[in-house]
């Protein structure tokens, strides 16, 4: 079994949960998430002054999947998220090593479906 962590940007946040659907993914988590990459953040103009922003707004997507969907995942989420531009986020992949369903008892992968 496999984590697979993404942080896009919010704008693409749907294109992404559809994506993960189409591919049988049941289960996510979304936390709103701020950081900074290669993007540096941002400069923006109010009123005649500048404002800085180092810390870019992103949304952090979580699901846990099964070794037999990890490559439809994370191709999903790859094409989902894409703009070309920097700032399209990044992908972190975890090996898991035991799942387990509260309300059953159901533990591995039988609890991630």
């Amino acid at each position: 079994m496999k984590v697979i962590s993404a942080i896009v940007r919010p704008h693409r946040l749907e294109n992404v949960k559809t994506a993960l659907s189409d591919v049988g993914v049941v289960g996510l988590t979304i936390t709103e998430v701020r950081g900074a990459g290669r993007q540096k953040g941002q400069i923006e103009r109010y009123r005649g002054s500048e404002y800085s922003f180092d810390l870019i707004p992103k949304i952090k997507v979580e699901v846990a999947v099964p070794d037999s969907q990890y490559e439809d995942a994370l191709k999903a989420i790859i094409d989902a998220a894409h703009t070309g531009e920097i700032g399209d986020g990044k992908i972190f992949v975890y090996t898991l090593a035991d799942a387990v369903r509260i309300r059953t008892g159901e533990s591995g992968e039988d609890s991630l479906v």
